[in-house]
């Protein structure tokens, strides 16, 4: 330790030296400058000796050099050829030599750098107006992005303490100055405990205000100051069109607030929650890098306003392929909306539960099939029968859905579709295949009941 400083001293040391010997040739010369301009003589010889070989001569306007086969001279000449000057001329020349050379000698000396550098000229950083586009939206919206830590209880095996382990991290957004944080639902799962931490690198413990499983949308409280909160701007995805620029903002792989950027690939898409297989439509396809992290990150347009939550990938690998999903904003906020005021998102359902539709198209029919419908469920008491054996253990089964309110039904995703039209305490038309004849049958939707 006491080398490197040592050696750090000697190489200021040396540099001061420099800087010093600078100074003394500027100086020096600017006091010849100064003897020389005052001459009479229109050219003059300094000579160091009758027997040097080389003779110095200063000139104001040019200096020469001049080779002969003996010696080598430096000659001073008078560009006009003129044999005297005014002496007020020469004094102001004289005088303007010095105080350059003691302004610029002042200068290396006060300034701490070296002497090359004193020389070197940075040329200023040049950006087309698309890059300075996209440094101002990132600038302005990365206050709003937050890092989810999700902390998990585990017992030690030996201790049996137990403790609280990270199990993942994902991203967020700031909703609003009471500070609703924004994320996925699979992002939060199975958390014991959860972390937020802000822009400014700031942590703060937070609260699950409530969460919908199946648009996988999940809300969380920190009680950080006002000033430190900063909501992003809300836009709208009914207008959204395939080829605009987006921009994803997030914590890929705990690489805290990473840009990336593409292009809306498609529109309408529709993927499956992670939580209960619900499909979920009108989901946005985009290119933007998409990685592990960036779940529950913001979707941008080119003004910086949300128009959708980052939520998944199409990758055999994990990493991003160029496909990733987000959910469009105008869904998230009907949903977080409800998740604010009542902690809960009320949406309906039959209260049945389906097979699977590779079972229904083996039967070679097209529709639900009821597999169970709870007596004190809506399906249940409106009088759909499910699958069920009889005394000889064959099977009965049930009804098949074919359409609600006369909207053809030929899967479970278009089951769920038709259930997202509706409100609680709607009265709905079930058509549905009994045996050998259609029948229709009208039930009343009922609430999904809470989770825990």
């Amino acid at each position: 330790m006491e080398m490197k400083e040592l050696k750090a001293v000697q190489k200021k040391t040396q540099s001061h030296n420099s800087r010093c010997l600078f100074i003394l040739m500027a100086a020096a010369y600017s006091l010849i400058s100064t003897f020389f301009s005052n001459s009479p003589s229109p050219s003059t010889a300094f000579s160091r000796s009758p027997n040097t070989k080389s003779i110095f001569s200063l000139s104001r306007h040019r200096v020469c050099l001049h080779r002969s086969p003996n010696l080598t001279t430096f000659a001073l000449h008078n560009h006009h050829n003129h044999s005297s000057q005014a002496p007020l001329s020469s004094a102001l020349d004289s005088l303007l030599v010095l105080c350059t050379s003691v302004a610029l000698s002042f200068s290396l000396f006060v300034a701490d750098v070296d002497s090359a550098s004193a020389f070197v000229v940075t040329a200023p950083r040049k950006l087309q107006n698309d890059e300075l586009a996209t440094v101002r939206l990132f600038k302005e919206n990365t206050p709003s992005v937050v890092y989810i830590t999700n902390l998990a209880a585990r017992q030690d095996a030996f201790t049996l303490d137990v403790l609280e382990v990270p199990q993942g991290s994902g991203s967020g957004f700031v909703w609003d100055k009471d500070g609703h944080i924004v994320t996925n639902y699979h992002v939060i799962r199975g958390a014991s405990d959860l972390r937020v931490t802000l822009a400014d690198q700031t942590t703060y413990d937070a609260r699950v205000v409530g969460f919908d499983q199946d648009k996988d949308v999940a809300v969380l409280r920190v009680d950080a100051p006002k000033e430190k909160l900063r909501p992003i701007p809300v836009g709208v995805s009914a207008d959204l069109l395939v080829g605009q620029k987006v921009y994803a903002i997030g914590n890929p792989f705990g690489l805290d607030h990473t840009l990336t950027t593409g292009v809306i690939s498609g529109l309408r898409r529709e993927i499956s929650s992670a939580a209960t297989g619900r499909p979920i439509q009108d989901v946005i396809q985009t290119d933007a890098a998409i990685n592990p992290g960036n779940s529950g990150g913001p979707l941008l347009d080119s003004s910086g306003s949300l128009i959708g939550i980052n939520t998944a990938i199409y990758s055999p690998s994990g990493a991003s392929s160029g496909v990733g999903f987000s959910i469009p904003v105008d869904t998230v906020s009907g949903i977080v909306d409800q998740l604010v005021r009542f902690g809960k998102v009320t949406r309906p359902i039959l209260g049945i539960k389906f097979a699977p539709d590779q079972s229904v198209e083996q039967l070679g029919v097209s529709g639900v099939l009821v597999l169970d419908a709870p007596a004190n469920g809506p399906a249940g008491k409106a009088g759909l029968l499910p699958t069920k054996r009889d005394a000889y253990g064959r099977l009965i089964l049930g009804d098949i859905i074919t359409s609600v309110n006369g909207k053809k039904v030929s899967n479970g995703s278009d089951l769920y579709r038709i259930l997202d039209q509706c409100k609680v305490g709607d009265t709905v038309t079930v058509e549905v295949l009994r045996g050998d004849h259609i029948e229709k049958i009208p039930v009343l939707l009922e609430p999904k009941p809470d989770e825990s």
